[in-house]
This record gives structure tokens, C-alpha cells and sequence, in this order.
């Protein structure tokens, strides 16, 4: 299985991918929608369950009434830090939307079928989150991977960003004050670079992120290690460990900007 990502800032079109993949035979379960702000006033859930398909057959219209996509998937509320509230609607949609502070606990207490998959999302949690700082949805399907690309085609013909895009958004947007900072250590940042951004999106990964710095030394030296085994003649300790502790900090400031508190809906 692999994990598959549209990016929105039309919740409507977000809403209308979530509720197309659904029509074309991907479970419920496999399905989350991201989106900034408390759906039970906005009527997304409504939305979701009645809308109309005028090339449906009568007994896909039916079925969609009596059990529409998300009828049975529960929705989570949480607070992202820098978003303030934010929704998801899924199953596993409070595997993603975690507090600050809370992240490791949400993720050990839920299971997914595939590794691989929980990896990913895991390592890409934070970049759900900025989009949903700038106002943006994020759709996210669970399809086999014979199928990943016939969606990423999918959201792309639909008006979505790529998860990529965004994290090159991301990056490109930091990188100016980065790059200053990182002067101080008399290197080259654009030599450096490749090195100190793993480091700093090693710090941003779900399961250790808002913890001690004791707490994730341990993990922290093991992603270093392998990266040392991926590029063993270059200088990878000072721009990692460096771009480490530079996310680390970038994370408590976005902490600092909200209060930590979620609540199921």
C-alpha cells in the first residue's frame, strides 16, 4: 500500500477528490481530509454524505445516501501549532492531526496494515500541517501501489499541488533565514545544504518531535548513521546536527504560537 497526497486551498474541490475516490471503490477507511477550521459548523459532513452525481446509477445514488464515505468515519479536532483549530475527517485522520506534545503517544497508539505507510505519513505530517497554516486541505488516499500513480494523476487533473511542491514551498521559504544562521559556523550553506535540511526535517518527524533533547538523542545519531552510510565521503555531522537543533527550535516557535489542546468531536 502507499500513501498518496492532494494539496487544495479550494475546500470544495478537496471535499469533491475525497468523495470522487470514494465513488471509485476506495474504501472509507483509506481516506482523510485535512482541512483548517471546525467542520461541524460549516457543513462538510453534509456535503460529504448527500451531494449528487448525475452519472451515478440508482444503486450507487442509494448506497450513497445509506452509507455515504465518511458516515462511519469518525472526525477529530486538534490544534496545530501555528493553525490554531484544525479537522480531520477519517479513520485515520487522528494519526495526523496530533497536539503539540502529543504526537508520540498518538502514533504508538495507532496501527497501520503497511510500515511503509505509516512512515510516510509520519514523515510528512509536518508539511500537512503548513498547509493547513496557509488555508489549505489536504486529501490523502491509502491505494495500492499499482494504483499511486493513476491518482497522483487524479488530484494533479483536479487542480492539486503535489506533496512535493509543497515541500520545496516549505523549504524555499525557510531557507533565506537558514542560510544566515548558518554562517556563523564558517561553512558553506550552499555545500551544506543537502545535509543540513535532512537534520532539519529529522526534527519535524512526528514520533520525536516536542519531546527532550535526551529523549531523542538516540534517534537523532541513528538518522545521522545512515546518513553517513549514504554518503560516506562527504561532511555530514556539523550541517545535520546543526539543521537538528535549527528545527527543533523552528517547531517550539510554531508551538509557542497556539495553546496545546484537542478534543474528539
Amino acid at each position: 500500500m502507499k500513501a498518496v497526497a492532494g494539496v487544495y486551498y479550494s475546500r470544495d474541490e478537496a471535499e469533491q477528490a475525497a468523495t470522487t475516490a470514494w465513488y471509485a471503490g476506495i474504501p472509507a477507511d483509506k481516506i482523510m481530509v485535512l482541512t483548517p477550521g471546525d467542520i461541524r459548523g460549516k457543513g462538510v459532513l453534509s456535503r460529504l454524505l448527500g451531494g449528487e452525481d448525475p452519472v451515478l446509477t440508482r444503486e450507487r445514488r442509494t448506497e450513497s445516501k445509506a452509507a455515504g464515505p465518511f458516515e462511519r468515519m469518525p472526525s477529530f479536532a486538534a490544534v496545530i501549532p501555528g493553525v490554531g483549530a484544525a479537522t480531520a475527517v477519517g479513520l485515520l485522520g487522528a494519526a495526523l492531526l496530533v497536539t503539540a506534545g502529543e504526537a508520540a503517544e498518538t502514533f504508538a497508539n495507532t496501527r497501520f496494515e503497511d510500515s511503509s505507510v505509516e512512515g510516510l505519513l509520519e514523515n510528512e505530517t509536518f508539511l500537512y500541517e503548513d498547509v493547513l497554516r496557509h488555508r489549505g486541505s489536504v486529501v490523502i488516499l491509502i491505494v495500492d501501489e499499482a494504483a499511486a500513480d493513476y491518482w497522483l494523476l487524479q488530484f494533479r487533473n483536479s487542480g492539486a499541488e503535489s506533496i512535493d511542491h509543497i515541500r520545496n514551498l516549505w523549504w524555499n521559504a525557510l531557507r533565506g533565514v537558514e542560510r544566515a544562521n548558518y554562517a556563523i559556523l564558517n561553512r558553506n550553506f550552499e555545500e551544506d545544504e543537502k545535509f543540513y535540511r535532512l537534520g532539519f526535517e529529522s526534527a519535524l518527524h512526528a514520533r520525536t518531535r516536542c519531546k527532550e533533547y535526551d529523549q531523542v538523542l538516540g534517534e537523532m545519531v541513528a538518522k545521522l548513521e545512515d546518513v553517513q552510510r549514504e554518503y560516506p565521503s562527504a561532511s555530514v555531522e556539523k550541517p545535520f546536527t546543526h539543521g537538528y537543533e535549527r528545527g527543533r527550535n523552528y517547531y517550539q516557535r510554531l508551538c509557542n504560537q497556539c495553546t496545546p489542546a484537542s478534543s474528539h468531536l
